[in-house]
C-alpha cells in the first residue's frame, strides 16, 4: 500500500469506536473508494483487512449507504466475502438486491440461506444470477411465486435437478408462458418432456404451437393425442436414449441383464437405462413402458415388476424413480407394498400377456 492508503487505513480505529453515524457513513465512502481504487492488484492479507474494517462500519450506518455500498462491491470481482455475504442477507432488497444478482464473491451456502429465509424480491434476485447451482434452484422453485419460478426458468445458466426439473414440469400444467420457457431448455431430461405434453391443457399446448413454431408439427401431434409418435420420435432424438439402448441391449444378448442390473439402474436415476431394462425383461414395447412411468398412478409398474417375478426392493427403486419423474410423493409406498404383496404372480402374468397383444393389436412403430 502506498503511504496515503496506510495513513487512511490509520484513520479507521478512532471512527471505529466513534459513536456518530454520519462519520461511519463517510469513512466507508472512503474505504470504499480506496478498495475500489486498488481492485485487482490487493493481496488476499489486504483484501481480508478491508472486509474486517467495512464489516466493522456498515454495523450501524442507514440502508441507502448500505446499498451504495453493495451496488459497488456487486461489480468487483475480488469484492472482500465477508461483506459481501452480510450484504446478500440484508432484509432490505435495495441492498441485497444488486449483489445477490451479480456478485460472484457470495457463495452457494449464502445463496441457499437467502432463497430458505427471505423475501421474494431476494428470491428473484438470486434467480438472475449469471450461474445456479441445483441445491439453489431446487429452493427457488418450491418457495418462489410465479415471477421467481419464470425468471429462474429463463435462465439459461441454471442447473436443475430431478426434484427441480419435475417441480417445474409441475408448475407448467397450468402456465403457458412457463410451459414454452421449460420446453425451450435444451437440457431437460426426456421422461420430463413428455410428462409437460401428457400433463398440458390445451391452451398450454396452444401457446407451445405459437411460440415455438420449430417445434410446431410435433406438438400438433402431442394435441391430436397422438402419444406413441411422440415418444418415439423424441427417443430418437435423443443421443442419452441411444447410448442406453445399446448399452441394455448388449446386457440382454450376453445373457447379463437381470433383477440386479435393472435395481442398480432404478436406483442410480438412469430413466432410459430402466425403461429399457424393464421392456425387454417383460418383452413389451418401450412406448407402454414409458407411458406407465408417466403416469401418475403406479399399478401398472407394480404388475409389471410382479410379472417379472422382480423383489420388492427393486420394485421400489422403480417406483421411487417414477415418483421422481412425476413429482410425486413417497408417503404411499405402504400401500405400494401393501398392493404388491396382495398381487399374485399369476394374476401380474396375465395382465402382461393382456398388455402384449394391445400393443401387438397396434399399428407397427420403432422402439
Amino acid at each position: 500500500m502506498t503511504g496515503a492508503q496506510e495513513n487512511l487505513i490509520g484513520e479507521l480505529e478512532k471512527v471505529i469506536a466513534g459513536k456518530e453515524i454520519g462519520h461511519r457513513a463517510v469513512m466507508l465512502r472512503r474505504v470504499t473508494d480506496l478498495f475500489v481504487m486498488g481492485s485487482g492488484r490487493l493481496s488476499d492479507e489486504q483484501i481480508a483487512l478491508f472486509d474486517d474494517v467495512m464489516g466493522c462500519l456498515v454495523e450501524e450506518i442507514e440502508i441507502a449507504a448500505r446499498a451504495t455500498l453493495g451496488n459497488v462491491l456487486a461489480t468487483l470481482a475480488d469484492a472482500p466475502p465477508k461483506v459481501v455475504g452480510r450484504l446478500a442477507l440484508d432484509d432490505a432488497i435495495d441492498v441485497a438486491g444488486p449483489v445477490l444478482s451479480h456478485c460472484g464473491r457470495v457463495d452457494d451456502t449464502t445463496l441457499v440461506e437467502g432463497a430458505k429465509t427471505k423475501s421474494q424480491e431476494h428470491l428473484l434476485a438470486i434467480s438472475r444470477r449469471k450461474t445456479l447451482v441445483e441445491s439453489v434452484t431446487d429452493i427457488l422453485l418450491e418457495r418462489g411465486n410465479q415471477q421467481v419460478v419464470l425468471s429462474t426458468a429463463e435462465n439459461l445458466g441454471a442447473a436443475f435437478s430431478e426434484f427441480g426439473y419435475s417441480t417445474l414440469v409441475r408448475r407448467s400444467s397450468s402456465d403457458d408462458y412457463l410451459a414454452a420457457c421449460v420446453w425451450s431448455r435444451p437440457e431437460i431430461p426426456r421422461q420430463h418432456l413428455l410428462k409437460l405434453f401428457v400433463d398440458a391443457s390445451e391452451s398450454v399446448k396452444r401457446e407451445l404451437t405459437k411460440k415455438d413454431p420449430g417445434k410446431a408439427g410435433l406438438i400438433l401431434e402431442i394435441v391430436a393425442q397422438a402419444t406413441n409418435r411422440i415418444q418415439t420420435r423424441t427417443r430418437e432424438g435423443s443421443a442419452r436414449y441411444a447410448a442406453a439402448r445399446a448399452h441394455v441391449s448388449s446386457l440382454h444378448e450376453s445373457g447379463k441383464l437381470g433383477e440386479a442390473q435393472l435395481a442398480e439402474f432404478a436406483c442410480s436415476e438412469k430413466f432410459d437405462e430402466t425403461i429399457v431394462a424393464l421392456s425387454m425383461i417383460c418383452d413389451l414395447p418401450v412406448d407402454p413402458i414409458e407411458r406407465a412411468f408417466t403416469d401418475d398412478r403406479s399399478e401398472q409398474i407394480i404388475v409389471l415388476a410382479k410379472a417379472a417375478g422382480l423383489s420388492w426392493e427393486t420394485t421400489k427403486a422403480i417406483l421411487l424413480l417414477q415418483a421422481g419423474t412425476n413429482n410425486a410423493s413417497t408417503r404411499k409406498f405402504d400401500r405400494h407394498f401393501e398392493t404388491f404383496t396382495q398381487l399374485k404372480g399369476e394374476t401380474a402374468k396375465k395382465a402382461l400377456t393382456f398388455y402384449r397383444m394391445r400393443e401387438r393389436a397396434q399399428m407397427p412403430r420403432l422402439n
